[in-house]
């Protein structure tokens, strides 16, 4: 077993014992922070994975913006998760199995992991080889498919996420008010 793999191994073990952890916990305010760490833990994978990309997307939003958000939520909330009162415990995990059964057997087709036979590296990774330089002028060739070829996605993300991002904070920055007994009174 190489190291790489071992480490991954070791990564994937906490993220599950965190999961279980988030589960089991009442406390919110430690949800929020396992919460965190197990983004941290996943943009930790990503890293290994050489998706670097996809790590900095994962360590800034999943353990950065959302972990502010979701503090700023519990100061608008309780600390406490309420008892579960569902009839049926259970049908949340029926439920999530289903989920993860489709999504595993939805990827029963992909091609391995660096398959030099899979259709990406048979049509638009050539390309993006030998028509990159020409048409961007940018020597690094992945700097040119990010902020070119894939601009416009890229932008579209970053709109998504600062849309999202600003209608939490409008919604957590609201204050009611009501009338009682002739008085304004703010609730939160």
């Amino acid at each position: 077993m190489s190291l790489d793999h071992a480490i991954d191994i070791l990564l994937l073990a906490f993220m599950a014992v965190i999961a279980l952890a988030v589960v089991r916990l009442r406390d919110l305010f430690g949800v929020a922070m396992l919460f965190s760490v197990f983004s941290l833990l996943s943009a930790g994978v990503f890293t290994i994975m050489d998706a670097a990309d996809v790590a900095f997307t994962e360590a800034a939003v999943g353990a950065g913006i959302s972990t502010i958000l979701m503090l700023a939520t519990l100061t608008r909330t309780a600390r406490e998760e309420k008892p579960n009162v569902s009839r049926n415990p259970a049908l949340p995990l029926i439920v999530v199995s289903i989920t993860g059964a489709m999504l595993v057997f939805g990827t029963s087709d992909i091609p391995r992991f660096g398959d030099p036979q899979a259709p990406v590296h048979q049509h638009v990774a050539p390309r993006y080889i030998e028509d990159s330089p020409s048409e961007i002028g940018i020597p690094n060739m992945v700097t040119s498919v990010l902020a070119s070829y894939r601009g416009y996605d890229t932008l579209g993300e970053t709109t998504v996420i600062f849309t999202a991002g600003v209608a939490v904070m409008a919604l957590l920055g609201m204050r009611r008010t009501r009338r009682r007994n002739g008085q304004r009174k703010d609730t939160d």
